[in-house]
């Protein structure tokens, strides 16, 4: 069966220093925080869709302050339906491109997968990974066909790729949405084959 795809930034979307992301449990309410979002201050919406099991994700770029403003009003319109949120100041350009589908080539000496339970910790915990180590994502599945989890899959060297999933895992764990941390150090070549970038 074909894979539904995660929610992508739309292709025109201007790259922006700043990204807010909230994730609600309701689609209804989550189009409401979508209209209060952009109605609260200068910000640019890069996807704004339900995901699986009936969530709705707002992903939105902006300068820090526009998206804060943005980010605390639309927290309020979701009120008890907020299933979490998240504000990164500067994205990472390499994350930015994972959302929207575009992964480096990169070896297979190790892989690193971080899994929560919610979108905005996976992206936040690929942010946190990616600058903390010198590894590549390869995957980065996004609520759809997984009963609203996420995950992030990278590669590199393997004390990289254990500082890296490390550093990511630990936030998403304080904030009790880690499912999962695993590093897989020499793989099996024939594994690349059913990771998503090939």
């Amino acid at each position: 069966m074909p894979r539904s795809p995660s929610p992508a930034p739309a292709n025109n979307a201007a790259r922006k220093p700043c990204v807010g992301l909230l994730e609600l449990s309701s689609i209804a309410r989550g189009v409401q925080a979508a209209d209060a979002v952009l109605w609260q201050a200068e910000i640019e919406i890069l996807f704004c869709e339900p995901a699986s099991p009936g969530k709705f994700v707002i992903l939105f770029s902006g300068e820090v302050e526009s998206v804060s403003q943005s980010l605390r009003r639309g927290m309020e319109v979701a009120g008890s339906d907020l299933t979490d949120q998240i504000i990164i100041p500067n994205l990472d350009p390499i994350i930015y491109d994972a959302l929207c589908g575009r992964f480096a080539q990169a070896p297979l000496d190790a892989i690193g997968i971080i899994e929560t339970s919610t979108v905005a910790s996976t992206i936040l915990s690929a942010d946190i990974a990616i600058k903390t180590a010198i590894v590549n994502p390869v995957e980065l599945r996004l609520a759809n066909q997984i009963g609203g989890k996420a995950f992030v899959t990278f590669v590199g060297e393997v004390g990289d790729v254990r500082t890296a999933v490390g550093a990511g895992a630990s936030s998403a764990r304080e904030k009790g949405t880690l499912v999962n941390e695993i590093v897989i150090s020499g793989p099996h070549p024939m594994l690349a084959k059913y990771l998503r970038a090939k």
